[in-house]
């Protein structure tokens, strides 16, 4: 099998070798290739084209290692000259939007195109970095990938940019989380009870991480007015540590914009389902956010 790889970064780099080593034929490109790029190639034996051309018509896979901001551009520029059927791994950290376009201007072409969101570091893993992958030929690329000692997850049934999406809706919980792990651990140690907050906060630990994401939901709907004041009154408690709070004032403003919506459009129900708690959210954000344009 014949694989190019677009851009001899670290990330394109992290895979090039292993797949040769695994005895794909390694085709590279790259504008303006450093040191590491040109030791790279010399080692698989491959010279660095310096931009897409015909030395694509005979590769089946081609993964697209550049920046988001030309994840478009780039493909634009490759599929003239790639044949019909060939597909294209599209490694950027382009929006799920973008992607979307990208898959849908790939797909006029002929040409299939996996989403494909980088999971984790690749200085630390390298090529056994997680991947997670969507949209037409994911399984087909998942097979190559894994002769070469990638770890790839497919999302099945799921469509381009939803690989994407999932990897910012994590970086969204596990950031949102590390910012108000920082505060709160601060505060602890500056009481001396770290230790026995650790201790309190032993039933979530024993909850599983969806139902408890799950009931936060389902209560917030409920209770949005009287949690309002509750935090409130925490960010009082850290200000009058010397520890004043970056993270919840914007907590705050989640709480009271739901106990406003309250105040306008009713809950379904006393007791409602994470589903019915969020289409209300989302109703109610959606006639805010036209309210206000």
């Amino acid at each position: 099998m014949r694989i190019a790889i677009i851009g001899l970064g670290e990330l394109g780099r992290c895979f090039a070798a292993p797949l040769h080593a695994a005895g794909f034929e390694v085709s590279v490109c790259e504008v303006r290739p450093a040191a590491a790029a040109e030791e790279l190639a010399a080692s698989i034996g491959a010279p660095i084209h310096p931009g897409p051309g015909a030395w694509l018509a005979d590769a089946q896979w081609v993964l697209s290692c550049v920046t988001g901001t030309t994840a478009l551009p780039v493909l634009e520029a490759v599929l003239p000259h790639l044949a019909n059927g060939a597909s294209v791994a599209d490694f950027t950290t382009a929006s799920p939007a973008v992607k979307r376009e990208a898959a849908a201007r790939a797909a006029a072409a002929g040409i299939r195109y996996v989403d494909t969101a980088v999971m984790g570091a690749i200085s630390l893993n390298l090529v056994r970095t997680p991947l997670l992958v969507s949209g037409e030929g994911a399984g087909d690329f998942k097979a190559f990938m894994e002769q070469a000692g990638g770890r790839v997850q497919v999302i099945e049934g799921a469509k381009a940019g939803d690989a994407i999406s999932l990897k910012i809706l994590r970086s969204i919980f596990t950031k949102g989380m590390e910012a108000l792990c920082v505060e709160l651990l601060m505060s602890a140690e500056k009481q001396g009870v770290r230790s026995e907050l650790y201790a309190q906060l032993a039933d979530i630990d024993q909850t599983p991480l969806r139902s408890f994401m799950d009931m936060l939901v389902r209560t917030h709907v409920v209770h949005a007015r009287r949690r309002a004041h509750e935090v409130r009154d925490a960010q009082g408690e850290l200000t009058a540590q010397g520890l004043s709070s970056v993270v919840l004032p914007g907590v705050e403003q989640r709480f009271v914009a739901t106990a406003s919506a309250l105040e306008h459009t009713p809950l379904p129900c006393d007791d409602p389902s994470v589903e019915q708690a969020l289409d209300w959210l989302l109703t109610t954000a959606t006639a805010t956010a036209t309210a206000g344009s």
